[in-house]
């Protein structure tokens, strides 16, 4: 049986419009069958699938140290990607949330975000003597962090503090940093903070967002040879989401048009992990974009579309789970028929 023909048997995926040609180009980017896939869902966002649940513990949530305030106000999210993440503002007050959730929740580990400056930098200098002190007290915990932009010194500090992913987004277009992100920055430094991240013992995990130029992809194909030119762990793909964004101006990314950019991405690196993270489009967009990451061969989908399980086991994938954020490495994840413990 085609691929098509088996996720029109899925009843999650029966009226999902799915191109014969990206399913084709999809299949041939890197020996899919056989791949594992890891589906992820991090408790910084609640989640019910009918396939797989989310965790009742706050086990991996995210804190913000600016809470909901970002001086770039990008037109795509307009910090409305803050809002669910617990504010830490100072750093005495992330030492006790999080020693706190050691203590009752189990805390496996935290993603250290927040809102940037008008240059695209985030604060995170007098936050890493705690980050430090939680690493030396709870070794087990993983810290990762979204660095935005940076320097060499400050790439080497988040190290020594003893974080272990780092994460930033690579924009390969000029006019797409200028107009969305409202900043006066050239692509230049984006590719140099990748490559100051990666001089680090760090976990380098850049995120590109697909249709980040209004909804339709401009930078993308750049940005993708930026991150191939460098020897990140992994590289996380999202999918810009127009009900962040000021009202009117993005278009919803077309859905054939991210299976061949997922087709790409994998092809191009066949040996290194490429995966689906939390932010897309929801709805019948969401499912299908989640059927072409699973048939692209993509390691890993955080939050998956109902489907995206039954489709992986169809032809052939091995399934685990993690209640981790995608990008943060958990010794391969977890069987599905585990409880989360």
């Amino acid at each position: 049986m085609r691929w098509g023909e088996i996720a029109r048997a899925i009843e999650p995926l029966e009226d999902v419009p799915l191109d014969p040609e990206v399913i084709a180009a999809c299949a041939g980017a890197a020996g899919v069958v056989n791949r594992p896939i890891r589906f992820s869902t991090p408790t910084f966002k609640a989640y019910g699938g009918s396939e797989i649940e989310g965790c009742a513990k706050n086990s991996f949530p995210a804190f913000s140290i600016t809470a909901g305030g970002c001086a770039l106000d990008c037109d795509h999210c307009q910090a409305k990607i803050l809002a669910p993440m617990i504010p830490a503002t100072s750093p005495e007050t992330l030492d006790r949330k999080v020693r706190d959730l050691v203590a009752l929740q189990d805390l496996r580990g935290f993603l250290l975000s927040g809102g940037s400056s008008r240059r695209n930098e985030l604060p995170l200098g007098r936050f890493l003597p705690v980050v430090a002190r939680l690493k030396h007290d709870f070794p087990h915990l993983r810290i990762a962090v979204h660095t935005a932009l940076l320097d060499r010194a400050r790439a080497h500090a988040l190290d020594a503090a003893g974080v272990d992913t780092a994460m930033m987004d690579v924009i390969g277009d000029a006019e797409t940093i200028r107009a969305v992100y409202h900043l006066d920055r050239p692509v230049a430094d984006f590719e140099a903070t990748l490559a100051a991240l990666c001089e680090t013992r760090m976990e380098v995990v850049p995120h590109i967002v697909i249709g980040l130029h209004y909804g339709r992809l401009r930078g993308e194909a750049a940005a993708l040879d930026i991150v191939a030119r460098h020897p990140v762990r992994a590289l996380v793909l999202v999918v810009v989401m127009p009900h962040y964004a000021r009202h009117g101006l993005f278009a919803t990314p077309d859905a054939d048009a991210v299976g061949r950019f997922f087709a790409t991405a994998r092809a191009r690196l066949a040996d290194r992990q490429v995966l689906l993270g939390c932010a897309r489009p929801p709805g019948r967009h969401k499912r299908a974009v989640d059927a072409y990451a699973v048939m692209a061969g993509l390691d890993g989908i955080a939050f998956p579309a109902d489907g995206a399980v039954a489709l992986a086991r169809a032809i052939g994938r091995p399934v685990t789970q993690a209640h981790a954020c995608c990008a943060v490495e958990r010794d391969g994840g977890t069987v599905l028929a585990r409880a989360c413990a």
